[in-house]
């Protein structure tokens, strides 16, 4: 009942198509077949699987001239927030093509009622790592846990794992709160305080250092429409700040957070501003500061589409692909910044390599950005996605996708309450009926709460410089294995990107195998015919209300 009442109200979104049947739409062209089965090769081949196939990055030979992968011989490294999108993909690729690396020391705390050794095990195990399983496994006994809290006073650390810091020439510090929705006091805490620990025990107990990475974002300045590689002027003292957040109740800091945030969207971007300002007073460290923008799936490592959250876009792509999601806010044309993980892993990497071969005394900031290098405007971002959705459609899939922006916001809510909870609700009486648990509604309510925090994003855009990126790109590209450390692809195309990007939620989150395919076209194929059908129902139902409206169009509808 609810995908039929779901169809009828997305043939308003179409109206002009409800007389003809669009044949091209329903079949795909000998190019698509062309790019489709290339990405199902990658998904089927690029596996890890399998010790005898060829490495995606040439080995760097002993003996040979000085590297990007020559630094991190026989370094020890700290990574914080490993367990994260950013630091799993961080850790994979250092451990596979940096062989001479030590030890990297990964902190973590106990989470989701897991101990430190219980969520260790868990990520040795991670499906990241299968190459460096299936062809290097010893490398992962390089990997060691350091239970510790980035929030708490001193890292969390023993005066035992204190000493161990002596050992580090390296850190990369990604750990964060993400979340736009966090209390102004949790970012504050993890994004602001660890960043201020982790500086004050890198300049007292780490001599030994030639690098430290900061990775912040490229909104942390989201006020500013042109955003500069340099550290601005905090919006608010950080010690200020802290004080708010250690001292007065919860409430009393809910009530004054929206005059501290001031321009700034979320409690996010402002913490991640204030880390800035610290990590820039240390300049007497060799720190330096990557800046991304939205991070996506990987682009080649450790494989094509790589993924393992819904976070941000992500969710957005896997809804549109479902069917379920049909209707935005958003400025079409404005550019949608979409970064790579393995182009922003690539980029901490050479970050920390350059930062060695300079003296402290400067704080580099690197916008890691792909508006200035290969712009793509949200309309054909999302065509894209609704293309490739049809292509390579999931067995997961509940209606026909389609999707446009709106820059209304009545029109928004108009089309919220029609395609998206109405069915939600009409299906969860179903559910009911079946007694069955009902959850539409609850993962619309959800999944509109998750939109609205990205609207500021949708409907405004930015201008980043690039020029410390660049010439972080024109440094690595003269080492002898800077094609392995690429800072962004020389050949790249969107359309095969998104491509890669969609098979990837397929495969990695919504845990669908290419068998299920033929299946997963056979659905879509009666869902598309389902779909047009109550198109055209809707269009005879609405011309049928504005005929008893309007007497003109009423004796015409009579002469027929």
């Amino acid at each position: 009942m609810s995908v039929c009442f779901h169809a009828v109200v997305a043939g308003y979104r179409t109206f002009p198509s409800i007389f003809y049947i669009n044949i091209v739409e329903a079949s795909r062209t000998a190019e698509q077949n062309i790019k489709m089965d290339m990405l199902i090769k990658d998904e089927e081949y690029i596996n890890a699987n399998d010790p005898s196939l060829p490495d995606m990055n040439r080995e760097v030979l002993e003996g040979s001239m000085e590297g990007i992968a020559d630094f991190f011989t026989n370094a020890v490294i700290l990574v914080t927030g490993g367990t994260g999108f950013v630091g799993k993909a961080l850790l994979e690729k250092l451990l596979r093509s940096c062989p001479g690396i030590d030890t990297v020391y990964v902190l973590m705390r106990p989470k989701r009622g897991l101990s430190v050794e219980q969520r260790y095990k868990e990520l040795i195990k991670n499906q990241v790592f299968d190459r460096i399983r299936a062809r290097y496994p010893q490398r992962l006994e390089k990997l060691h846990a350091l239970a510790g809290d980035v929030s708490a006073p001193r890292l969390g650390l023993t005066d035992a794992q204190v000493a161990l810091m002596g050992r580090v020439n390296t850190v990369f510090h990604s750990a964060a709160t993400v979340r736009f929705t966090d209390p102004l006091r949790n970012a504050a805490a993890l994004n602001v305080r660890g960043t201020d620990t982790l500086m004050k025990l890198a300049r007292d107990h780490m001599p030994l250092l030639k690098a430290v990475v900061h990775v912040s974002t490229a909104y942390s300045n989201a006020p500013r429409s042109e955003i500069d590689e340099r550290v601005y002027d905090p919006p608010c003292d950080p010690q200020a700040l802290l004080s708010c957040a250690d001292f007065l109740p919860p409430d009393t800091l809910d009530r004054l957070a929206p005059s501290l945030l001031g321009e700034h969207p979320n409690p996010y971007t402002l913490t991640k501003a204030v880390a800035e300002t610290i990590v820039h007073g240390y300049t007497d460290l060799p720190v330096c500061i990557v800046r991304p923008s939205i991070v996506t799936a990987a682009y080649q490592e450790p494989y094509p589409g790589w993924i393992d959250n819904v976070y941000g876009v992500t969710g957005i792509i896997m809804e549109i692909s479902r069917g379920t999601y049909r209707s935005g806010l958003c400025r079409e044309r404005y550019v949608v910044d979409l970064v790579p993980v393995d182009v922003l892993v690539n980029c901490c990497i050479l970050a920390a390599w350059r930062q060695g071969g300079k003296r402290a005394g400067k704080c580099p900031v690197y916008n890691v950005t792909s508006g200035s290098v290969a712009p793509l405007q949200w309309g054909n971002f999302t065509r894209l996605c609704v293309r490739w959705a049809r292509e390579n459609p999931t067995k997961y899939v509940m209606w026909y996708p389609n999707f446009s922006f709106t820059e209304s916001r009545a029109l928004n809510t108009f089309w919220e309450l029609t395609c998206h909870f109405l069915p939600a609700f009409l299906y969860d009486l179903v559910l009911r009926a079946q007694g069955r648990k009902p959850i539409m509604m609850k993962l619309a309510r959800r999944f509109k709460l998750a939109a609205a925090t990205g609207e500021y994003f949708a409907n405004n855009e930015w201008h980043f410089g690039i020029e410390e990126l660049t010439a972080l790109h024109t440094d690595g590209a003269s080492a002898p294995d800077g094609a392995i450390f690429s800072a962004w692809p020389q050949q790249f195309s969107w359309d095969s990107y998104v491509g890669a990007y969609m098979l990837g939620i397929r495969r990695f989150i919504l845990k669908d195998t290419l068998e299920s395919l033929p299946e997963a076209r056979s659905k879509l194929n009666k869902l598309y015919w389902i779909h047009r059908v109550c198109q055209a129902a809707s269009g005879y139902y609405l011309f049928r209300l504005l005929a008893s409206r309007w007497p003109l169009a009423s004796s015409w509808y009579h002469r027929q």
